[in-house]
Parts: structure tokens; sequence; C-alpha cells
């Protein structure tokens, strides 16, 4: 079931909240050896809050929904995927945790991520390679992919994600899923990490599921340094609304000549001609997404964001974080303010295209999704060198949180090898509304629904 059917469910009585949660961590019995992940569950505690919401007339009140190993929850530890991190349970909910109690759901478990999320893998020397449930010699991406790996895989409905550089959108591209990284501000944060680039929200398998949590987790903050206007509408009744005809610049070439693999790029074009198709206007465009003006000053920006986890050992991490978090220290407080200031001027540009069209489609990741295992050893071999593949994992997605657009993955290709092959699209500033009637309205054009990898089938995943 989707998120809103297993809710449905319970409320009707068809399901118990304790039936639904049981389902759920039999899944992940069934099937985490084969993926890894899920790193953590307390299945009593869960069971206990699943009995409390019993009767509950919440929006999702016990559907169960594991929380991404980089936020604190309250009774589960957060490891941030690093042997440095302290033991023990947190006492402390952050921002979107809390909402998704209010909405009833059960914070069940804890994904699996690269170590502080600074790579678009989930890979770490502490809890393991991840693995994608379309063929585990690849990896599901991340650095919210033990996330994308559980829903894909069958274990939950949807998965607490973040995205500071494409965190969401990645893994939902690498695993055949819907992952929305919502516009700067949309959804409280307690603290505004990397200048406010990363945002919390979910991956799931359908348009409905996302925009449904979306109403959950973006209520006002009237103490939060970043907010938005409410919409004018619940984003639910956004899905199926006609989105009128759009102009859509469509841009399959990687940015800076970056070369993009055939299967993206095809994936990109066979989106272009099917909202041609539907009518709207598609003219190729050329967008620097990458540049040699942002990259340096955003990665300023994410590495002071290891400031985020202060109760490190940061004598255990990991050697490329032990390189980075160096790097980080060496850096001033005006250069800091400096790379801030360059990403804001440069992020006027880049909204100016918006003059030209309404939504920019592109792939989502300039490769498919890479070998399991491959990119944290080339981290650790050469630190201060940037990998190729995480350049390409990142190419298209990172200058959305540069500029607080909000964008979205969608599972609308398979490569001829059956791994799932995103298409993103990017929308103006606080445009989640149009997002979701233009990916509702390609969701009923190019349906992904019937869609399983051979891990939720109980088989054993194929190998290449």
């Amino acid at each position: 079931m989707t998120a809103l059917e297993l809710a449905a469910a319970i409320r009707a009585g068809d399901l118990s909240a304790r039936e639904a949660l049981d389902g759920c961590l039999a899944a992940v019995d069934r099937t985490n050896d084969e993926v890894n992940a899920v790193i953590w569950r307390d299945d009593d505690a869960a069971r206990a809050t699943a009995d409390a919401l019993e009767g509950s007339a919440l929006p999702f009140g016990g559907v169960p929904i594991p929380v991404k190993d980089l936020n604190l929850a309250i009774g589960q530890p957060a490891y941030y995927g690093s042997r440095g991190a302290p033991e023990g349970p947190r006492d402390q909910d952050e921002a979107v945790i809390a909402a998704f109690r209010r909405a009833g759901f059960i914070p069940t478990a804890r994904t699996n991520v690269p170590e502080f999320g600074l790579i678009p893998i989930a890979e770490n020397l502490r809890f393991g390679v991840s693995r994608n449930p379309w063929n585990t010699d690849h990896t599901p991406g991340g650095s919210s992919g033990g996330a994308a790996a559980a829903v894909a895989a069958g274990m939950f409905p949807a998965a607490h994600a973040n995205d500071g550089g494409g965190s969401i959108r990645i893994p939902a591209s690498c695993c055949g899923l819907v992952g929305l990284k919502p516009s700067r501000g949309r959804v409280p944060k307690a603290v505004q990490s990397w200048e406010g680039a990363v945002v919390e929200g979910v991956v799931t398998r359908d348009v409905a599921d996302t925009a449904a949590i979306l109403d959950e987790i973006a209520a006002d903050d009237a103490a939060a340094w970043m907010r938005l206007p409410a919409p004018e509408r619940p984003y639910r009744d956004e899905v199926g609304a006609d989105p009128g005809k759009l102009r859509i610049g469509l841009m399959a070439t990687g940015p800076q000549g970056l070369p993009v693999d055939d299967e993206c790029a095809t994936a990109a074009r066979n989106a272009g001609r099917a909202l041609e198709q539907l009518g709207h206007e598609v003219t190729e465009v050329d967008v620097p997404t990458l540049s040699e003006e942002l990259t340096p000053a955003f990665i300023v920006l994410t590495r002071a964001g290891l400031a985020d986890y202060p109760d490190v050992d940061w004598t255990k991490v990991e050697p490329h974080i032990a390189a980075q978090h160096a790097a980080a220290e060496a850096v001033s407080s005006l250069t800091y303010i400096e790379a801030g200031r360059i990403l804001q001027l440069a992020s006027r540009e880049l909204l100016a295209r918006w003059d030209d069209f309404d939504v920019l489609v592109t792939p989502t990741m300039a490769i498919v999704p890479p070998r399991a295992g491959d990119i944290v050893p080339k981290s650790h071999a050469a630190p201060e060198e940037p990998v190729l593949e995480v350049i390409q994992l990142v190419a298209f997605a990172a200058f959305a949180n540069i500029t607080g657009q909000p964008a979205i993955s969608l599972p609308l290709h398979w490569s001829a090898e059956g791994l799932p092959v995103g298409v993103q699209l990017v929308g103006p500033p606080a445009g989640e509304g149009l997002l979701l009637r233009l990916s509702g309205q390609l969701e009923q054009a190019l349906p992904w629904a019937d869609r399983r990898p051979p891990v939720w089938a109980g088989q054993e995943a194929p190998t290449s």
C-alpha cells in the first residue's frame, strides 16, 4: 500500500496500527539483509506507539516511517553514519520528526547514510554499503540512500529524507521513486543547515503520497529564521489538477560539457516528448547548473556544515571526512561570508532563466546508478580531489539547493539493464504546487505504479 492507502485501511479498521507496523517490520526482516537499508530499530518502542495510536483520526495515524540517520528523534540514537558519534538515545526531535508524530506517523527505524551526508551514496565504515533493490551490485544513491532502498524494497510506504545537494532526488532516481525537494524555508527546521540549502522531505512511490505528506510537514513555524507563505490550497489538491499549458525548458546535455549517459539523456528527452503530447511548449535550453563560480563557494558551505554535529569524536571519523573537517577549520569567517554572498548573487542570475520557461526538465543524474562500494574508497584515496562519479550524480541537482527552488525526481525511465533513471522537474521559487500538478499529469501519462524490483518480490536481486 501507499502511505495514504495504509492510513485509510487503519482508519477503516481493516488493519490495526500494530498489524500495519508488524507487516513493515516483517518486510524489513525479509529484505534488509540484501540491501542494508535499516541500521537500527526498536520494535518494542514502535509497537507501544502503534498501540497508543489505535483508533486515531490523525491523517497518517499508525503509519510507520523510518528516520534518516542524520536527524535527531526522541528515544533513538543518532549515529550520522559515523564511528565518531555518541551512543545512546537522544532526548529531542528535530522539527520534521515532531511534524511526523503530529500527523500520526510512527518513527520506526533508522536508515543508512554516508558519514554526515557529504557524498551522494549510502556507504560508510560503521554500517557498510547500502544496495539498490533493482540490482544489488549498484548503489541506491544518497545521502538518503538507505531511505530510498527501504521504500523501493517494500519495507515502508514512505521514508524520511533530506536534501542538501540532491540527496532526496538522487536516491529517488536510483530506486525508481518520487522524491520532492521542497523550497528553502518550506519545511521548518530548528537550525538552517548550509544556509538553508538542506531541506527536509520524504521519498515515496507516488505523487499523491508526496503531496499529502508535504501538507503535514510544511506547517508554518513562527520561530523559524526562514519561512514561506502558506500555499493557496493543500498540496494534495494539486495532484490531478490541470497545470494548464506550460513553457518547458528541456536540458538533456551536461553543464560545462560534462558527459551524460545515453540512458539519462533519453529519459529527459522522452519526458519532453510526453510533455509536448500533453500540450505543453517544449524548448531546448542550456542552464549553468554547474559552474566554476558556484562550486567552490558551495563546497565552503557544505564543509562548514560539519558544525551541525557538535558531539562527535573527530579522531574516529573516516579519512575523507577528516580531510573535509580540517579544510573547514582552515576557512576564515570572512571567506565563509563571501561564499554565501557569491551564491546569493549567482542565484539571482540562475533564477532569471525562469522568465524564459515555467519548468526546467533535466535528467536527475548524469549517470545511471554507479556500482555499490566504488565511491567511498575513491574518496578515501584522494580526499582533496573531487570524485568524477560524485560530480555526475549532483550535476543537475545541487543548483536548486543553492537557489532554493523546489525540484522533483520522477521514475519515468528504466535502462536496458533494468535500472531506474529519474527525470527532474525544477519549478519557480515556492512553486511546489505547479510541480505537483505537472508531476501528477506525467504520472498518468507514463505510469510506474506496477513496477517492482526483484528484492521486493522476495527473490534474489540480479547481478551484473
